[in-house]
């Protein structure tokens, strides 16, 4: 900590024990150029006026008994939030500087242009308040920034706000709210050379998942122009999600999400006397990424070294340089919500009742509520809102906190996971559903609703007030087994909603989910769209592909992005991905499937599973699934990923798809590779030894074997009392093949639900022998105990 008393404070000479004297913000700029500079990490120059020189303009303006007053009457109803605000703001904004604190801030801006060779630096103006960005209390968002400040007579007119500024509505507010005294508080004003972010991006990065807490991720905010826009919540951002863990290998590159947002608008500089505009961006702007995969990985590996500096998970805010191409970082805050979240309870929401989807959106928390919509255009409209109800807007900002506490849930059509009403509902505990387009023209007044964000990074907005659940768990509670208790997980989005539940891993990834919902175009399509003749598909594929040079890269690239998803919520433990299972008819219901799929009578028993791979009809659409999984492993470094052949008839429909798989650089064995089989035919378990011999795990579908065993459809509501998973017939088909495997070392897991359903199945699976038991997510508790009980 450095020993100087004055009125600037370079941030070269600060550290994080500087936040008393110049605040939370500028002494993390201090102590991320001194110590994280050496790793390449680059952070603006700048200096900081101190707090003492905050104290000296109130004293010396005879402020301080005025400010206490004004709050003594907010105290005692004597006056609105808004008029004590507005008072203090104003007397302060009337006050003037010291010559000596005048003359340090004009040196010092002299001194930072000379740095960057230039007679006037182009500055960012921020607020630093000495109770800011601490690890209990962010107030983030509650002083002002001013940005492309320029001169020595702006600059000081920009201090002079920024001090305003710590007595914004927000501020005070909040302050109240944390119980800290207004008067011990100060505030130093951060003025840093500003990143050409205007004709390039910038945004924010947290160095964890906002919504579930999941740790391992850094999860990127980014807009066009300045990033403004993403803080204020005024535009839909793109959003980048990279997995840390595998950060440290250079070679890896695990970047396991990608949206790009509408970017609607961007603050750019502007001409004459205003600083900054903010303009409608261009359609090409609209649909492009504002990072490259390059930038993303560079900036996840800035955030991971932050967090580890600071070893708590971070809020950082960064900007590319559309001039020279560097990425900055000019903000860096620890992340208040999640990481105060402390003890091993999962509190569960899910809906129990179906409705139409009428609205969708970026999903904040992960809680449901039902209730009236109430639509509201401005925070003067308060008198309106009715306690309970659910806000719909088209953005908040600070003005709108006393009507949010109030609701039970939030819906704005701008915004991402970091404007202000995605922070505020984080803060109040409850659900909000932002960047959720055409919310207001959709939604009536008073229509009743359900919001649900219990259902991965997409929220939506139902017609009606549906039922659902709400479960707690305490996992602490949950008892140890021998038998590995694994989960079944279809949608990447809801795969970090369960990392705090004891798992061994992921025992069904299925691959259709990310087919149908993410990608949605039949993989042949893609391969030869000149076979698709209708001309809305043939619209749809080249729309849902613009930018890609191959459309090809558009299937693996989405698909690779989904199972990495779904693997890194199960690192390090093993993620079994099971290659696409659609019958003839799903495929054909995908975006231009039609023109390859050929009609069956029973598409149960048809071409599907391993018989599609190596079949003409579809071998090029199956070399596809394979580059995707090759880049998850080798590419993105997820190498717990194993994979699973589904409905493999013979041995020799095995041999060929393995041959099929090593052509494309997935043979078993090379790098750790390993693959299982769907245990899923009854000629799967009459040749189980010689299946053993080609895999190196059996996972035994239940539904399909059961169906196959009982030769009963396990749709036909006429023969579902036959459908049983507890038939003799099934348990001695299953005991068998747990056996002839283990006779070859070779593990046998099973995937369904009846060992949720019912116990004894799973305590008679547990006496067989079997090695794993994979579940949905809300069956994983209740099946660990089951489990455990029959292990005795």
């Amino acid at each position: 900590m450095t020993s100087q008393n004055t009125d600037v404070l370079w941030f070269e000479d600060l550290d994080s024990e500087d936040v008393p004297r110049v605040g939370g913000k500028n002494a993390s700029l201090g102590e991320m150029i001194q110590n994280l500079k050496a790793q390449g990490i680059a952070v603006p120059d700048g200096f900081a006026t101190t707090a003492e020189a905050f104290r000296r303009f109130v004293t010396e303006n005879d402020l301080d008994d005025y400010i206490a007053d004004e709050i003594d009457r907010l105290h005692r109803d004597d006056s609105s939030l808004r008029e004590v605000g507005r008072n203090i703001r104003r007397a302060i904004l009337h006050g003037g500087f010291s010559e000596t604190t005048r003359e340090a801030i004009e040196d010092a801006y002299e001194e930072l242009s000379h740095r960057y060779n230039t007679n006037a630096a182009d500055v960012a103006v921020r607020s630093s308040a000495t109770a800011e960005d601490l690890p209990d209390a962010s107030f983030a968002g509650q002083q002002e920034t001013y940005l492309n400040v320029h001169g020595t007579g702006p600059l000081l007119d920009a201090c002079r706000r920024c001090f305003a500024s710590l007595f914004t509505d927000r501020a005070i507010s909040y302050r109240e709210q944390k119980d800290f005294d207004h008067l011990e508080i100060a505030l130093s004003v951060g003025v840093q050379k500003m990143v050409r972010s205007d004709i390039a991006g910038a945004g924010v990065a947290f160095t964890i998942d906002t919504e579930t807490g999941f740790p391992d991720v850094v999860v990127i905010n980014a807009a066009w122009g300045l990033g403004e826009t993403v803080v204020q919540g005024s535009v839909s951002p793109d959003e980048y999600t990279v997995f840390k863990p595998l950060l440290d290998d250079e070679s890896n590159r695990p970047i396991i999400g990608t949206r790009i947002g509408q970017k609607q608008r961007k603050m750019i500089y502007a001409g004459g006397t205003r600083a900054t505009e903010t303009v409608d961006t261009s359609d090409e702007e609209r649909r492009s990424a504002v990072l490259d995969d390059d930038q993303i990985i560079e900036l996840a590996r800035w955030c991971r070294d932050i967090e580890r500096h600071y070893d708590r998970p971070m809020d950082i805010e960064w900007a590319l340089d559309g001039e020279t191409g560097e990425m900055f970082i000019v903000q860096a805050r620890p992340e208040t919500v999640h990481s105060q979240k402390l003890g091993a309870t999962l509190k569960t929401f899910q809906l129990t009742e179906k409705g139409e989807r009428i609205v969708e959106g970026t999903s904040i928390g992960s809680a449901i509520a039902a209730g009236p919509a109430c639509q509201l255009d401005s925070p003067e409209e308060a008198e309106q809102f009715v306690d309970g109800a659910i806000l719909v807007t088209e953005v908040t900002h600070p003005d709108w906190v006393p009507i949010m506490k109030r609701a039970s849930g939030i819906v704005t059509e701008l915004g991402g996971r970091t404007s202000h009403a995605a922070i505020v509902s984080r803060e109040l505990g409850i659900p909000a559903i932002v960047g959720a387009r055409g919310a207001t023209a959709t939604i009536d007044d008073r229509q009743p609703i359900t919001l649900s964000c219990a259902e991965g990074d997409r929220g939506y907005i139902y017609d009606g007030e549906l039922d659902f659940e709400v479960d707690e768990i305490d996992v602490d509670d949950l008892p140890d087994t021998a038998t590995r208790v694994m989960m079944n997980i279809a949608s990447p989005a809801a795969a970090f909603r369960w990392w705090k539940l004891p798992l061994d891993g992921i025992g069904l990834a299925r691959m259709e989910f990310i087919i149908e919902n993410h990608i949605k175009i039949h993989p042949m399509a893609l391969v030869d769209i000149d076979r698709v003749d209708d001309a809305e598909d043939r619209g749809k594929i080249k729309s849902l592909t613009a930018g890609c040079d191959d459309r090809r890269d558009y299937f693996v690239d989405r698909l690779a992005r989904g199972i990495g998803h779904i693997a890194a919520a199960g690192w390090p433990n093993p993620v079994i991905v099971r290659t696409s299972d659609f019958k003839t008819n799903e495929y054909a219901d995908l975006i231009g499937g039609t023109a390859f799929e050929p009609e069956e009578d029973n598409p149960m028993l048809g071409l599907r599973g391993a018989s599609r791979y190596y079949s003409d009809l579809y071998r090029e659409g199956f070399a596809l699934e394979c580059r995707a999984l090759k880049k998850v492993r080798d590419e993105m470094g997820f190498s717990n990923v194993v994979i699973m052949i589904p409905f493999c008839r013979t041995l020799e429909e095995a041999d060929r798809v393995l041959d099929v798989m090593a052509d494309h650089g997935l043979k078993r064995g090379e790098k750790g590779l390993k693959v299982y089989v769907m245990c899923e035919v009854p000629s799967n378990v009459t040749l189980a030894d010689g299946f053993a011999d080609r895999f190196d795990g059996f996972s035994i579908g239940s539904n399909d074997l059961t169906q196959l065993v009982l030769g009963v459809d396990r749709d036909s509501a006429l023969l579902a009392e036959l459908f049983d998973e507890r038939n003799e017939a099934v348990t001695r088909t299953i005991r068998q093949v747990i056996e002839t495997a283990h006779e070859h070392d070779t593990p046998v897991g099973l995937c369904g639900q009846a060992p949720s359903d019912h116990p004894e199945f799973a305590a008679f699976l547990v006496d067989a022998g079997i090695d794993s038991i994979s579940v949905n997510p809300d069956s994983v508790a209740d099946v660990r105990r089951v489990i455990a009980d029959a292990e005795g």
